[in-house]
């Protein structure tokens, strides 16, 4: 089979080609954090990290009259000679002003959608307390700032802020100093979003005692859903945390290092170095491997998968001037073949090779016997291909486990609703995690809520944060998260909100020959219990505070003049 669709990176020419294959009791050493939080928001819900310097710091001024804003709503004004931007809510009769952008990647959320004391990023789902601007759910590390407010006799609404947060449009949550009296050890085994979420969450919280993230990478915790996006992204442009940051909450990250056994009864980790770690309360967020099939040929060199950005960098460096092909139509797939072809200075073609076997790679002759040269399809045909990428499914790394007596099903772990496993002071989050979600599975109210393991970055940072809630202390807060997904690809954002294993039914509108204003909804029975857009923000957003708020959208609302009704309610 000859393909001719070329890709060219500058100075050099690629071709990508994608194949489809088939086969609150709080102890001496927790500090209250609920106590530093009150004196955060007294302090015009800044963050501690930057210091009061006096009245030349602040911004003030009248940014609109109280009769402008209508209730349940959300408007942008402008504050101070820069005309910085405040986002203006009001909700139940209280008006807050906030961070105008989210603190991820910068989404403005004016246009984003208000839930019942949240509002939530368009983009990418990320929520912000309306109160304090807290972050509630992710994406992204960071708060968002929170403004005073007064309205004056006149039904003016004045607010007051800081310059450094009005400049920075985000902030970090209040966290404690490590205490070295006390020797209480809390240990979060993997660098990825579960694990750096779960250690600034025990600091935020209260805890003073250890902390220790082992991760198997030699970087800092970093921005991974990049990886894909970027393929040439160094550590230190996408880390999420400095150096500096985590020595100075005294947060100690282990590297290079990965666990191979746990003992529950002694209360120990194994490490492949050798040592044996301690643990008092245990986390567990090692995430997955790239799934590599069994097939001739697949250890050859320049065949890769993508989990670190090594692997990512590798798959940059090699890809230049050679032919590509991507094994899979995964989201990973789909990403490394747009931005290969965003690169290319003419011909952006992608060819898709759909319903495919892979039978195996064939190496070259002679010197090049060792490097990839052409794809076996089932077919028989030979695809050309100097560079091979692998996007056919993860494997969760729990084989460490296997002895340990933590429940394991198909390889994830089961955990609670507080992401507690079945055994005493052990957690676990992220990839490997099967766990609780809200969803419209069943009808409201009735029920458990489904279980399921899902590799999403927004998923894996909740997961964190709830399990280092409980850690310190117990039984305090539940998995209630919706899952929300996004990508772009060649220019077309994709999001999608909610959980479905089985449907009978997706519901097409919008335009797909354009790609634009594209909503699908998955429907099961009577409801809608997932939907994927294309270039249709904020209506994920909007379907996931529809979940949040347990207010089911049914099959009928869709099915109207304007499928989009059900969004202005």
């Amino acid at each position: 089979m000859t393909l001719n669709s070329l890709v060219k990176f500058p100075y050099c020419l690629i071709r990508s080609t994608i194949v489809q294959a088939l086969p609150i009791n709080f102890s001496s050493q927790v500090c209250d954090a609920r106590f530093l939080r009150l004196i955060a928001s007294y302090n015009d819900m800044g963050s501690s990290n930057t210091k009061n310097k006096g009245s030349a710091d602040y911004v003030e001024g009248v940014v609109c009259q109280e009769s402008a804003l209508k209730e349940n709503s959300m408007q942008v004004f402008e504050l101070g000679p820069d005309k910085s931007k405040v986002l203006v809510v009001k909700q139940n009769g209280i008006i807050s002003a906030l961070g105008s952008k989210c603190s991820h990647y910068g989404a403005p959320l004016n246009t984003g959608a208000l839930g019942n004391g949240v509002v939530r990023c368009p983009w990418h789902g990320a929520c912000f307390n309306t109160k304090n601007g807290d972050i509630e759910d992710f994406p992204g590390m960071d708060s968002i700032p929170c403004y005073q407010v007064t309205v004056e006799k006149g039904g003016q609404v004045r607010v007051r802020a800081r310059k450094d947060l009005l400049e920075a449009n985000k902030r970090v949550k209040d966290m404690v100093m490590r205490d070295l009296n006390i020797q209480t050890s809390y240990v979060v085994i993997g660098g990825g979003g579960a694990g750096a979420c779960c250690v600034e969450t025990l600091r935020q919280e209260g805890f003073a005692g250890r902390i220790v993230l082992v991760t198997a990478e030699n970087h800092l915790p970093y921005d991974r859903p990049k990886l894909s996006k970027i393929l040439d992204a160094t550590p230190a442009k996408i880390s999420l945390r400095s150096p500096e940051f985590y020595e100075k909450y005294g947060i100690e990250v282990v590297n290079g290092t990965e666990a191979v056994g746990l003992d529950v009864e002694k209360q120990m980790v194994k490490l492949n170095k050798g040592e044996d770690l301690h643990y008092d309360k245990l986390f567990i967020a090692t995430g997955s491997t790239p799934r590599k099939p069994d097939l001739p040929g697949v250890n050859l060199e320049n065949v890769f998968t993508l989990r670190t950005v090594v692997d990512a960098n590798k798959i940059a460096e090699k890809s230049r001037t050679k032919h590509v092909a991507i094994i899979g139509t995964s989201f990973i797939g789909m990403e490394i073949a747009s931005y290969l072809s965003d690169k290319a200075s003419k011909d952006k073609g992608v060819h898709f090779l759909m319903n495919q076997v892979v039978e195996g790679f064939v190496g070259g002759e002679g010197d090049e016997s060792h490097l990839v040269k052409m794809v076996k399809l089932g077919t028989g045909d030979l695809v050309s291909a100097e560079v091979c990428v692998l996007g056919m499914g993860a494997i969760p790394n729990t084989n460490f486990l296997k002895d340990s007596g933590i429940t394991l099903e198909s390889g994830t772990v089961v955990v609670n609703e507080n992401m507690e496993t079945n055994m005493p002071n052990v957690f676990a989050g992220g990839d490997i995690a099967c766990a609780p979600m809200l969803a419209f599975g069943a009808p409201v109210g009735v029920g458990e809520p489904p279980k399921a393991a899902i590799g999403h970055w927004q998923l894996a940072s909740f997961h964190g944060r709830v399990a280092a809630c409980n850690m310190v202390n117990p039984n305090s807060k539940d998995v209630k998260t919706v899952p929300f997904f996004w990508t772009a690809i060649l220019g077309k954002s994709i999001r999608y909100s909610g959980y479905v294993r089985n449907y009978d039914d997706v519901v097409v509108n919008g335009d797909l020959e354009e790609m634009t204003n594209v909503v699908a909804y998955y429907c099961q029975g009577d409801r809608v219990l997932a939907i994927a857009t294309i270039n249709s923000d904020p209506v994920a957003a909007q379907f996931a505070e529809r979940i949040r708020s347990q207010a089911p959208l049914m099959k009928a609302d869709i099915l109207s003049d304007n499928h989009l009704d059900w969004t202005k309610e």
